[in-house]
């Protein structure tokens, strides 16, 4: 059986000259009134890239090529780095273990889902990560930085995972700073490249699409 993701990079030399895009479905009503309603038809936005923009050479080529192959095209999802968003933090800074709040403790619970927010107050969108790169997750417990040693980052859920002994006290602020990647596949059963055209300048279309979980 051929695993849903696998836990491998999409090559970044061809990542970092992708086209990138986001998508908000919204379902758009007018009414005999003039007025319009508006609903959305899924929660969160969805990411879409296209790669071939960051084809530069034949040996790119042939790179996505076999990577397109090991994931047997659209069936096996993979990690994919933003350049535009792949960091807790709104600028070009590295994050801070204070950046985004995760929860509050109860004594109880040791499971915190990592978020990250856009805009701010009520009307702040509410991201989930499910794919944080694990070695770069700082986490704090009531303003205190927590060990590495204190929790662990579960591969399947993007959760952090603190040890018994070290779970949040009732109260306390839990918040953390990652970089993270997001997951996609291949949104078409083909990719199709010209070589004269290529030699020519033509850019080859490797769409790639966000993998809502």
């Amino acid at each position: 059986m051929i695993s849903e993701f696998h836990d491998i990079i999409f090559p970044l030399r061809v990542a970092f000259g992708s086209t990138m895009a986001r998508e908000r479905k919204v379902e758009i009503v007018a009414l005999a009134s003039g007025r319009e309603q508006r609903n959305a038809r899924l929660v969160h936005s969805r990411r879409t890239y296209d790669a071939g923009s960051g084809v530069r050479s034949i040996q790119d080529l042939r790179v996505v090529m076999d990577f397109f192959e090991a994931r047997r095209g659209p069936l096996t999802s993979f990690r994919f780095r933003d350049a535009l968003d792949n960091s807790s933090r709104h600028d070009a800074l590295s994050p801070t273990p204070l950046d985004e709040v995760i929860g509050t403790g109860d004594g109880v619970k040791v499971r915190f889902a990592l978020v990250k927010r856009y805009g701010s107050g009520v009307q702040a969108y509410v991201r989930p990560i499910k794919r944080p790169i694990a070695a770069t997750v700082r986490v704090t417990v009531a303003g205190i930085e927590a060990l590495a040693s204190d929790f662990s980052m579960d591969a399947a859920t993007g959760e952090v995972v603190f040890i018994p002994s070290k779970k949040p006290a009732n109260g306390a602020s839990v918040t953390a700073g990652f970089l993270f990647h997001v997951e996609v596949r291949f949104a078409s059963d083909r990719i199709s490249a010209n070589l004269t055209a290529f030699d020519a300048g033509e850019v080859p279309s490797i769409p790639l699409i966000e993998v809502l979980t």
